[in-house]
């Protein structure tokens, strides 16, 4: 029997160290760093990344959709550390049934934090 324990996904970067500290900033640990590679990961989500020099950010369209838990806080949190909230992605509740905010990180690559809502 076969059995899916957990998805990874793997976005693009320009630069290892500006992706590194972004993450870094949004309270992910370095869980691996190898030429043109890096991992990193916070609470049970782990992040791949790849190097791709020649990426055009604004044509990048790379995405991850993260569940959690406290998404107020984890709101607050993000702002605390001075991470920008995407100018269209504030906190709020969405007529599908979740209530979510998103950020673009350096390459362009869209996070949406969601949380079903209530009822």
């Amino acid at each position: 029997m076969s059995e899916l324990l957990q998805i990874c996904p793997k976005l693009p970067m320009r630069n290892p160290a500006q992706t590194r500290a972004y993450y870094e900033a949004l309270g992910f640990a370095l869980l691996g760093e190898y030429p043109d590679y890096l991992m990193m990961g916070r609470g049970g989500v782990e992040i791949h990344f790849f190097a791709f020099k020649d990426l055009d950010p604004p044509e990048n369209y790379g995405q991850v959709y993260i569940r959690t838990r406290g998404i107020d806080a984890l709101y607050r949190d993000v702002q605390e550390r001075g991470v920008s909230i995407h100018p269209n992605g504030p906190l709020e509740d969405k007529p599908w049934g979740q209530r979510e905010f998103s950020l673009l990180d350096p390459d362009h690559n869209l996070l949406t934090f969601g949380q079903p809502l209530p009822g």
